[in-house]
């Protein structure tokens, strides 16, 4: 597109704008003319009339004076006509100039606004218009438009993030699969025991991308949209339920558990509010050491209520807390470890955010992690 092509819509602006202008002073001009011509015309009858007959010398020469009142005022309207005509095309032509002039002017931070508009792509979203000339509304429209094009930058580049991660995850079990089946595919003496080797490693491989791509599919669903129903629920119904599924692993870890739970009435969709508890009771298990311990609080308020899950685990660093509800973070491991798919917290937070909730976390003493939900209570 040419560059012209993104001011046609300022210059029809500007051109519309200048119409208007010597529209308005042609029509106040052409009523002050009309006034002007008709209180001369008044002004000129008003004289006083001389008795039928009379005469009056005007250069020497004898004139009905009758005759010489008619005279007067068309002679006096026809000046003001004359000359109001030349004032009217005067006035209506350097309102048109003045308002093509100052509209350019009045009008050159919104060329730029659009220029820039025009200009912007995913590589170029670090563009903006800055300071502007004019002040006022287009001014306060500069900054909104930097401010949303600040917002669209920092949402593509967490997109980009997102999908490298997601790519990078979804890489690692798919190498491993065709690893697997390449070493023993060119193997000629692979038996039923080097088979079976690597058919569980391949379904070890293909449990993982499944998690990761059902992860991925909770995140999009709970990220940024509303809620699909909302039903009355408690949260010691949803840790009790979560619990049933991590149990088993807990168990054969040796992971004490220690629960505090009051009933606590909450309001929303059950299947987030399920993922909420399941996500931190199995990040509370999986991120734990050998024979640790986890402790579950859930708190009634009139307001808000609250779930409190904390866990023994490795050392987190305070500064690094906040980075751990971001996709594909770990607490106290690399990003490509091979349990678990970074995802967890990243879910927790979105759920609860659809809920109009808070999550928070916080390191514990020694090594561990305090995850603390607050909901809505509902109604």
């Amino acid at each position: 597109m040419s560059p012209r092509a993104g001011l046609r819509p300022v210059n029809s602006l500007r051109a519309r704008i200048t119409l208007l202008a010597t529209g308005l002073a042609a029509g106040v001009s052409l009523v002050l003319l009309w006034l002007a011509w008709t209180l001369v015309g008044d002004a000129v009858a008003a004289v006083p009339q001389l008795p039928p007959g009379t005469s009056v010398r005007v250069d020497g020469i004898d004139v009905d004076a009758s005759a010489l009142a008619a005279h007067m005022r068309e002679h006096a309207r026809d000046k003001v006509l004359l000359f109001g005509s030349i004032a009217f095309f005067c006035v209506v032509a350097a309102t048109a100039i003045l308002a093509w002039t100052f509209t350019s002017r009045v009008l050159r931070p919104l060329r730029e606004i659009t220029g820039t508009a025009r200009r912007l792509s995913v590589e170029s979203l670090g563009e903006r218009i800055g300071e502007v000339d004019s002040k006022g509304e287009l001014t306060e429209l500069a900054h909104t438009f930097d401010a949303m094009l600040d917002r669209l930058q920092a949402a593509f580049e967490a997109q980009r993030h997102f999908v490298a991660n997601a790519s990078h995850e979804l890489r690692t079990p798919l190498s491993v699969i065709r690893t697997e089946l390449d070493v023993t595919l060119t193997d000629p003496d692979a038996d039923a025991t080097e088979l079976r080797r690597m058919a569980n490693v391949v379904r070890d491989a293909t449990e993982r991308a499944g998690q990761l791509v059902n992860s991925l599919l909770l995140l999009a669903r709970t990220d940024g949209s509303g809620l699909v129903m909302t039903e009355p629920t408690d949260l010691v119904t949803l840790v009790s339920s979560a619990w049933r599924a991590v149990r088993g692993e807990a168990d054969q870890r040796g992971i004490q558990a220690r629960f505090h739970t009051e009933h606590a009435p909450v309001c929303g969709d059950p299947a987030l509010l399920e993922r909420i508890a399941g996500n931190l009771l199995e990040n509370a298990v999986r991120h734990n050491v050998e024979r640790g311990w986890i402790e579950v609080t859930t708190e009634p308020g009139e307001r808000w209520s609250m779930l409190r899950v904390r866990s023994s685990g490795g050392l987190v660093d305070p500064a690094t807390v906040a980075e751990l509800f971001e996709p594909f973070r770990r607490a106290g491991v690399a990003r490509t470890a091979r349990s678990g798919a970074g995802l967890g917290l990243s879910i927790v937070r979105a759920a609860v955010e659809a809920h109009d909730g808070v999550v928070s976390a916080e390191p514990v003493v020694g090594g561990g992690l305090s995850v603390t939900v607050r909901l809505p209570v509902g109604t």
